[in-house]
């Protein structure tokens, strides 16, 4: 397995360049946001997590249904673009935190891990999961989406993470493939 990609790594990516993926201009990024935020079904959500929000294109989206919003990225580059464009928002915090060691208290009723999780090796990955499963509220929501092309960087495969969230959370109360990605909401009782 490769080494997981630590906060280093994405310092390095975004002195680089401030938006690495193209989520402001990206095709791709607009159709998968808009296809995550159709995922939660109308919900509204009082209080949650996003887990690698980088410069906040679709933490702006997911604040619009949450009454509070934690949005969270390891790099300071993505940390301060994200608190530049959500500047005002009062419903949204940004901070630094590298997971899963530093994971926040909840309850969460939402947790977004949108293109992160496969960033991880076996154990980090393991501890994300239970920092997961350990903050999000009864009745709650984990929502997941990962590029599924295979890549020479990261050390687990989109698909491979959801079959393992689907070992660990069980079957998904809302499942989206397309040949870029798989999306995934499981709801917890």
């Amino acid at each position: 397995m490769r080494p997981r990609l630590t906060a280093d790594y994405f310092d390095e990516l975004y002195a680089g360049d401030p938006d690495p993926w193209g989520f402001e201009t990206s095709p791709y990024e607009q159709a998968k946001y808009a296809a995550t935020i159709d995922a939660l079904e109308g919900r509204r959500y009082a209080g949650a997590l996003e887990i690698g929000c980088s410069i906040g294109v679709l933490t702006a989206r997911l604040g619009e249904h949450c009454g509070s919003l934690l949005a969270l990225d390891s790099a300071q580059a993505a940390v301060d673009g994200a608190r530049e464009r959500l500047e005002g928002v009062r419903n949204v915090t940004v901070e630094r935190r590298e997971l899963p060691e530093d994971f926040p208290d909840g309850p969460f009723e939402l947790i977004v891990c949108s293109e992160v999780l496969y960033y991880l090796d076996d154990t980090a990955f393991s501890a994300m999961v239970t920092g997961i499963a350990r903050e999000l509220a009864p009745g709650g929501s984990l929502l997941a989406v990962h590029w599924r092309p295979e890549t020479q960087t990261y050390p687990l495969a989109g698909d491979e993470v959801h079959e393992r969230l689907t070992a660990r959370f069980g079957a998904p109360a809302f499942r989206d493939r397309t040949p870029e990605y798989a999306l995934d909401r499981f709801d917890v009782t």
